[in-house]
């Protein structure tokens, strides 16, 4: 119940943390986004804010003009060859704009398509009409615009304006006057457009009031998009490309093939933003990162000591029950030789034999806590002086090999060199070749032989210790030499130990300047190689007294045979 409690703690923190990142992340695009379409909207409407100041510059010289009375116009142009005064006024209004370069009229039963037809031509000093077969080309294109749109009006019975309006694209603004009492068409009034002016002194001008290149990233073009040419543009530098074109503007009515187009580039604050939305990218990244570091080091923190308690859990009970078997052991033939139960000479020796095999026994378990202990405290010492490697593999053999013989093994032991020289701890030596042929024989099935082979590297020596046990699995092997591990199977179920041999091993071997590897093969047994750094003797150490055997000691790493011993 508790593991699932802690693995669905740890899904509903993963699922939070990554939850409000996901919403972090969001939130900041989301400005993002917002930032730059706000930007972008100020600059669209500044755009529309151009287009309708040029409309307006257009209209403005016409301005009232549908509420004039348009009737007279047919009877003063028959009469007179003029307009009315208060038409006129309105028509030298339009003429003096400098947005057009020349006003005509064209009476409704004229056609300016036909050669020689005469129009009339509003004299600009004199304010005057004057008939004449001279004008431009394009006034055939006006008039042709307005008066089939002005026919089309007034067969709608509910046209009740008294002018319709056509463009013919930037050439020139015609307006068709119509009597709306008798429903037809007076005539029609053209006013040609000068279109430099209109670009160079009208648009140009708009465009960089609004678009100053100096203030502005945004870059806005008035293109011609019928011959793909662009008439103006508030930045010179960057080249027109329809790719870069995110935003366009039409002038309404006017100027069917003209139209203003944009292209947002980032500007001062976008451009922080984005630095800022980086740097918080960044931090953000980080610190979920370090808080998912954080979250599964303390979950695993938590694991590892909750094994680390079970396991010293089953290592106090299991120590505790070795310890009473020997004691019990102690305390019965104790108590049977006190009370004199036992008198006979052959009886006594076995009762003697008994105590002192367990008491032996008792003695090891406690210097291996108390080396466990030491090794936690960072206590243990290390008397560390030259010695024979092979002589105290030898004698190590020599003393393990009764109980090996007891449990059915034998151990065999090569060596390339007898004069392998290593600074060591001789008691470290013991302890550590012990505990590892103690689980040579612990974990092989009789009958089998357990290898220690002694062979010369480039800087010092390796002592192989092979068995033919049982074997480890890989997954296994990066965990042996952890305390209180125990590989769980149901060999080592019935076989006795503390999980601490190996670590004690592995701890003395670092204290002696050594290293400890296995290979294991499940199955086929495992091989523990110890490797020691040579020594190199000073002379004055030969003659040292103290020393066991000063001949033996002398390290010279001369060819020799492969000697090979199989102790039974």
């Amino acid at each position: 119940m508790n593991k699932v409690i802690r693995w669905s703690l740890l899904s509903a923190s993963l699922i939070a943390i990554l939850t409000l990142t996901a919403m972090n992340v969001y939130m900041l695009y989301d400005v993002r986004d917002t930032l730059i379409q706000g930007e972008q909207k100020k600059q669209l409407a500044l755009l529309d804010e151009v287009a309708l100041n040029v409309r307006r510059t257009i209209y403005r010289p016409y301005r009232g003009f549908n509420t004039l009375e348009l009737e007279p116009i047919e009877g003063s142009i028959e009469e007179r060859g003029q307009f009315p005064e208060q038409v006129r006024e309105k028509i030298v209004q339009v003429a003096n704009s400098p947005v057009f370069s020349a006003v005509y009229y064209t009476p409704a039963n004229v056609d300016p398509c036909k050669e020689g037809s005469q129009i009339y031509e509003l004299d600009r000093k004199m304010s005057l009409l004057n008939l004449t077969n001279q004008y431009p080309q394009n006034l055939c294109d006006g008039v042709g615009l307005v008066r089939t749109k002005a026919r089309i009006e007034l067969n709608n019975f509910d046209y009740r304006w008294n002018t319709n309006t056509e463009f013919d694209a930037h050439r020139s603004m015609n307006i068709g006057l119509i009597n709306l009492h008798e429903n037809s068409i007076i005539g029609y009034l053209t006013a040609t457009i000068d279109r430099d002016y209109l670009i160079n002194e009208v648009i140009t001008p708009e465009i960089n009031q609004y678009f100053d290149s100096s203030k502005t990233t945004s870059v806005v073009w008035l293109h011609d998009w019928a011959n793909d040419v662009v008439l103006a543009t508030n930045n010179n530098e960057i080249p027109f490309q329809i790719e870069e074109v995110q935003q366009r503007v039409d002038f309404g009515r006017m100027f069917g093939n003209w139209n203003l187009k944009i292209a947002f580039l980032d500007n001062a604050s976008i451009s922080l933003y984005h630095a800022t939305f980086t740097k918080n990218i960044v931090v953000l990244g980080f610190s979920v990162i370090l808080l998912l570091g954080a979250l599964f080091y303390i979950f695993y923190t938590a694991q590892k000591e909750r094994r680390i308690l079970q396991q010293q859990a089953d290592f106090l009970a299991n120590v505790t029950h070795e310890l009473k078997t020997p004691l019990a052991v102690i305390q019965a033939a104790g108590e049977n030789i006190a009370d004199g139960r036992v008198t006979q000479p052959k009886r006594l020796k076995e009762y003697g034999t008994h105590i002192h095999q367990e008491s032996i026994r008792l003695n090891k378990m406690i210097e291996m806590l108390l080396d466990v202990a030491r090794s936690d405290y960072g206590t243990t010492l290390i008397h560390a002086s030259p010695h024979n490697l092979h002589l105290l593999v030898k004698n190590i053999i020599q003393q393990q090999h009764p109980l090996a013989k007891k449990k059915g093994h034998s151990i065999d032991y090569s060596y390339d060199s007898d004069k392998a020289i290593i600074l060591v701890d001789p008691d470290h030596i013991k302890i550590i070749l012990t505990n590892l042929i103690d689980n040579a024989v612990k974990y092989s099935k009789a009958p089998s032989t357990i290898y220690l082979q002694l062979s010369v590297t480039n800087d010092g020596f390796n002592l192989h210790v092979k068995d033919q046990g049982m074997g480890i699995s890989r997954s296994h092997i990066k965990n042996i030499f952890k305390k209180f591990y125990r590989v769980e199977d149901s060999l080592s179920a019935k076989t006795k130990g503390h999980g601490l041999g190996l670590s004690i091993v592995q701890g003395l071997m670092g204290l002696n300047k050594g290293t400890v590897t296995v290979k294991s093969e499940w199955q086929k047994g495992s091989t523990f190689t110890l490797f020691f750094p040579e020594y190199n003797m000073h002379p004055t150490e030969i003659n040292n007294p103290n020393q066991e055997d000063s001949v033996a000691l002398i390290s010279t790493r001369g060819t020799s045979t492969l000697a090979s011993e199989t102790i039974v």
